[in-house]
């Protein structure tokens, strides 16, 4: 069946009708298979042309031009480089809103594909391989290909669908705004107010075919953390001539683990404690005056998260004076907060993405202990977000190499799932809205 055709029988179906029944049915499925050899190009497309955060400039062009030759309202330049385009349904009903993320990271790509990027830019002061290592060029090109089958299909579609195409989800360059937060900040939703907003995620964790879902938190917070232990400069022969800030900081390390152990109830709330980074002295016989340590929090509870920032730092300051040394502990600009899928609203998403994908493959998941800043919109918007899997079938999961990796594979299969998925939700909410 070709694409237009799709769209049309898509049309006829959903016209007028209760979406639950219909909206996953073999039309919807037929339109999405329609569409799916382009929206592999355009995945294959950015994949060879990754860009960082604030400087999707080429993608947002790709974009843009898309939405605008669909007939749909366009604004570009949101947070820097963001794009939202604004489909107006032909039936009154609600308002919601889709959402990708289109910016890649400074990872050299070592995955075997004929696509393969060889971008390399700079990046903190080096020049760096870029790739999108995490599935954000899928996200952009499942939802351009979600922009156009709901195009097709405007004049009876209920209600208003906004598509927004964020920069920077990985985080802004440093000594500048960006993402979700910042497209907030410029009044994204300018006077729509969506009643829902719906994301998703290609995810190496599951097989391709399947959909992951988890009602109420699902991805954590984080928090990145600096230490800053002070001691006094002295001969590495002679220590007691000094106060040793490099054992200081190795105690603090230790002694930090326990705040998660011992002092967290992790039968209710998960959490992770992570030094990263440890920068202290030059020379191997000289102890240095300082050490830095840079790390990450990750909680799912706001409670939780006050509880274990306010113990992190009464530790790292009793462990210094201990050791007759000072030490400071700031939590770093950028945090981003725990993402919360809205009960209800999942619930009511559910019938659709068994449908849309198959019951069988539809499982709930446990907590993400990464993060996303996709939470920023789901703390002002009834919200639906789900994983992809992207691992190929028969691989095992569980020891593919991950999201972030240089090696992280997109079993292209996932793309098809992920739209139906996208399409089901967006469709069953519209259809099933009180007007």
């Amino acid at each position: 069946m070709n694409r237009s055709l799709a769209v049309v029988t898509l049309t006829s179906l959903l016209a007028g009708a209760p979406a639950v029944a219909e909206v996953s049915g073999e039309a919807l499925e037929q339109a999405a298979r329609a569409i799916g050899p382009q929206v592999v190009t355009w995945r294959r497309d950015l994949h060879q042309n990754p860009e960082l955060g604030n400087r999707e400039f080429r993608t947002s062009k790709l974009v843009a031009a898309h939405l605008e030759a669909l007939g749909l309202e366009v604004r570009t330049g949101i947070a820097h480089t963001g794009v939202v385009g604004v489909l107006r349904g032909g039936r009154p009903g609600p308002v919601i809103a889709l959402r990708a993320d289109m910016d890649g990271l400074p990872v050299t790509e070592r995955a075997d594909v004929p696509f393969r990027s060889t971008v390399t830019t700079e990046y903190r002061g080096e020049q760096v391989g870029v790739m999108h290592a995490c599935g954000h060029d899928g996200h952009t090109a499942i939802l351009m290909g979600a922009a156009e089958v709901l195009a097709g299909m405007r004049k009876e579609l209920p209600g208003t669908v906004l598509f927004v195409f964020q920069p920077a989800e990985e985080g802004a360059p440093e000594g500048e705004e960006g993402g979700a937060p910042l497209m907030l900040q410029e009044d994204l939703f300018g006077n729509l107010e969506p009643e829902a907003i719906f994301g998703l995620h290609l995810w190496a964790s599951l097989n391709a075919g399947q959909v992951g879902y988890r009602q109420g938190s699902i991805m954590a917070a984080a928090d990145s953390f600096r230490i800053l232990v002070n001691g006094r400069q002295t001969h590495g022969s002679r220590p007691w001539a000094g106060v040793d800030p490099i054992v200081t900081a190795s105690e603090i390390v230790t002694s930090m683990q326990t705040v998660v152990s011992r002092q967290t109830d992790i039968s209710r709330w998960p959490a992770v404690v992570s030094v990263g980074a440890i920068k202290g002295g030059i020379r191997m016989n000289i102890i240095p005056d300082s050490v830095e340590m840079l790390g990450t929090i990750r909680t799912f509870d706001p409670t939780v998260r006050e509880q274990i920032i306010e113990r992190m730092t009464r530790t790292t300051e009793h462990v210094a004076t201990a050791n007759g040394a000072t030490a400071t502990f700031e939590i770093m600009p950028g945090s981003t907060p725990v993402l919360v899928n809205t009960p209800e609203l999942t619930a009511r998403s559910l019938p659709a993405l068994e449908k849309a994908v198959g019951k069988g493959n539809v499982v709930e998941i446990p907590y993400v202990t990464a993060a996303e800043d996709y939470a920023y919109f789901a703390l002002e918007i009834p919200s639906v977000y789900v994983f992809i899997g992207s691992t190929p079938a028969g691989q095992d999961a569980a020891t593919a190499p991950s999201n972030h990796s240089p090696l992280y594979f997109v079993d292209e299969s996932a793309l098809d799932v992920g739209l139906r998925a996208l399409l089901g939700m967006a469709v069953n909410y519209l259809d099933t809205a009180p007007r």
